[in-house]
């Protein structure tokens, strides 16, 4: 189990680190959505992983920490207003630029520019 809780937390952070990485601001969004899952999974996996184990103390010989839980309830609610706030500020610059690269100028556009600069 932990092996999977393991590859899971990999695979979410290498897919949000690339789709952080790239021009477009809508994949931004994405790849920080996913670093938030892979940070949340993390979070979750440090209160022991445990079967059938009781949440509440002296109930039972082992127990979860519920302290993880509560940080990953206080991070998704977190999660949330950040990915709304990036969304409206990704649906601003749409507007106001009118490209959805995250500079402002996709690449066609640098390399018109650069074109023109050699000639003159």
């Amino acid at each position: 189990m932990e092996l999977i809780f393991a590859l899971c937390v990999g695979i979410l952070t290498a897919c949000g680190v690339y789709l952080t990485l790239r021009g477009s601001t809508f994949t931004v969004v994405i790849g920080l959505t996913l670093l938030s899952y892979a940070v949340n999974l993390f979070l979750f996996a440090s209160g022991r992983l445990a079967l059938n184990a009781a949440p509440i103390l002296k109930q039972a010989e082992q127990h979860t920490d519920p302290l993880p839980q509560a940080l990953v309830l206080t991070a998704i609610v977190i999660g949330f207003a950040m990915t709304a706030f990036a969304v409206i500020l990704a649906m601003r610059a749409r507007a106001d630029l009118g490209n959805d690269h995250v500079d402002g100028n996709p690449p066609e556009l640098e390399q018109t520019l650069q074109h023109k600069d050699k000639r003159s």
